[in-house]
């Protein structure tokens, strides 16, 4: 059979350029007998997409890398809330406001570039930066808090372990008095409750009032429970959690010691 000339050249074409990409040397021949080209060529559309950006924390997400971006949110004034440590709705929000304002993608996520942005607008955020609003982890409660019924405050954690015989049954965040009206330090008693006590000095409600020191006491603070350790008392133990300090309230007797300790 005689094959016309031009089958013939296209053909020879093909097996050149099957030569040229095997590395010059003809291809297999597969089960059928015909030649297995090792090269695949991709259509534009097959190829993968990488502009989307990884998120390096989203909503949802918990843990310090969380609260420290809380914090530096807060820092650029893009966040009131927290820091919590929980990446929530309000915490979605800034980082979307954050990223609109710099004409990043609206994504609410924080990817590389959005956390390096924040980066270089903020500085490393201070401990009671990162745990403003309270949350963190107690000091090793004082030997003298080891025995009986005990409101063992750290000045150095800022917070109060409400103890019996050693067991810790309570822990909430406190702040104390400021450089002027400190907070005394050393072992006292509780000597008066008062549920509604409002100051007569600074004309300022105490609710859950706890005396333990003439006028120091241990109480619910509404400045506490707003803007954090931001302010300062007037030498009182102050504490921002309500339902804690009414839990508390009802279970302290006159008697028990408070030991406040470096």
């Amino acid at each position: 059979m005689r094959i016309p000339g031009r089958t013939v050249a296209l053909f020879a074409s093909a097996a050149a350029l099957a030569a040229a990409l095997a590395g010059c040397k003809p291809p297999p021949e597969g089960a059928d007998g015909k030649p297995q080209y090792p090269v695949h060529f991709d259509t534009p559309s097959a190829r993968p997409h990488t502009t989307t950006r990884a998120a390096l924390y989203s909503r949802g997400d918990s843990g310090s890398g969380v609260r420290e971006l809380q914090a530096r949110l807060r820092q650029v004034q893009w966040l009131n809330d927290g820091p919590t440590g929980e990446y929530d709705d309000l915490t979605e929000q800034a980082v979307s406001g954050f990223q609109g304002k710099r004409g990043l993608p609206r994504t609410g996520r924080v990817d590389n570039v959005t956390w390096q942005r924040l980066l270089a607008m903020t500085h490393r955020p201070g401990q009671w930066e990162l745990y403003l609003m309270g949350g963190q982890p107690a000091a090793p409660p004082d030997p003298r808090c080891l025995t009986g019924r005990v409101l063992c405050v750290s000045k150095t954690s800022r917070t109060l372990r409400w103890m019996i015989d050693g067991r810790t049954l309570t822990t909430v965040s406190v702040r104390f008095g400021s450089q002027y009206t400190p907070t005394r330090e050393g072992v006292f008693s509780i000597y008066w409750k008062s549920r509604h006590h409002v100051s007569t000095l600074y004309d300022s409600p105490m609710p859950y009032a706890m005396f333990f020191s003439g006028g120091q006491a241990i109480h619910y603070s509404y400045d506490f429970a707003a803007h954090g350790y931001a302010g300062g008392s007037h030498g009182c133990v102050n504490v921002r959690d309500e339902g804690a300090i009414a839990s508390l309230f009802a279970q302290v007797r006159d008697g028990d010691r408070v030991v406040v300790y470096r």
